[in-house]
């Protein structure tokens, strides 16, 4: 249902539903939670995400959903916060987690990848929110997406529930990059070590923390909480010794000889 595959710092974790186009039952979701929560550690420092076969991930398990229409609306309550709460988990990770997106990703799964730090795509994939077709809303995906798009884009993938392309939606900033599917390997591997050897771990997870609680702020409020993150900032570890780096013109601790995610260690 979900395989783990970690190499030195980098943690793949890969939807292994592929009869079912690795569609998000409820069992896949907890396993997604599971290994998030243990990833949050000191040896973790990137995370991909990806899909078994040619698919990413079709979003809800709609066998699953029909089943839960026979449930009461707090029970259903209860499954749609579980799935809430694997989307936050991402959003707040202190990890960056790329999305590596192999094939379709629709509904759910287009929200999935979207909710990703990175979603690097290969050509030919299909993304879109086709939940208006079915009778459905895209209600948890659009409180990420709209952070993502804005409005006018979100109401037009929304309401129209059309799938695009993978270089539309890079380019509409839906996902962050459209690459030939020969080179999505090369492509994840090389951010991947980027990320690696070149940013702190503590810096990226302050970073995250911003991200996720800075858009809803109003302006007052959103300098406050800037000012003391960046004091706070100031005063760990990570950033006395980059300061420190800079000025010495030396290397920070963290920074190593890039190379290939098999050379990493």
């Amino acid at each position: 249902m979900l395989r783990t595959d970690q190499k030195n710092s980098v943690l793949t974790l890969t939807l292994d539903r592929p009869d079912k186009r690795n569609a998000l039952s409820a069992d896949l979701v907890t396993a997604l939670k599971d290994a998030l929560a243990e990833a949050a550690n000191d040896v973790v420092r990137v995370i991909v995400l990806t899909g078994e076969g040619g698919t990413f991930s079709t979003g809800a398990d709609l066998a699953d959903l029909q089943a839960l229409q026979n449930l009461t609306e707090e029970e259903n309550l209860a499954d749609s916060r579980h799935l809430a709460q694997l989307f936050e988990m991402i959003a707040r990770h202190p990890k960056p987690i790329i999305a590596k997106v192999n094939g379709h990703a629709i509904a759910g799964g287009c929200g999935l990848a979207a909710v990703c730090d990175f979603s690097i795509v290969a050509e030919g994939t299909k993304l879109g929110f086709t939940e208006t077709r079915i009778g459905f809303v895209p209600a948890i995906v659009a409180v990420f997406v709209l952070r993502k798009l804005g409005e006018a884009a979100a109401r037009d993938l929304f309401l129209r529930g059309h799938l695009i392309g993978a270089s539309e939606a890079a380019r509409i900033g839906l996902v962050t990059r459209a690459v030939p599917a020969d080179e999505l390997d090369a492509a994840v591997d090389e951010l991947a070590a980027e990320l690696v050897h070149e940013t702190s771990g503590n810096a990226i997870a302050l970073t995250k923390e911003l991200l996720a609680d800075l858009p809803g702020m109003g302006l007052s409020e959103a300098l406050d909480y800037a000012a003391r993150l960046n004091a706070r900032a100031r005063g760990t570890d990570d950033c006395k010794a980059g300061v420190a780096a800079f000025l010495n013109k030396t290397d920070p601790p963290w920074k190593r000889e890039r190379g290939t995610l098999k050379d990493e260690g």
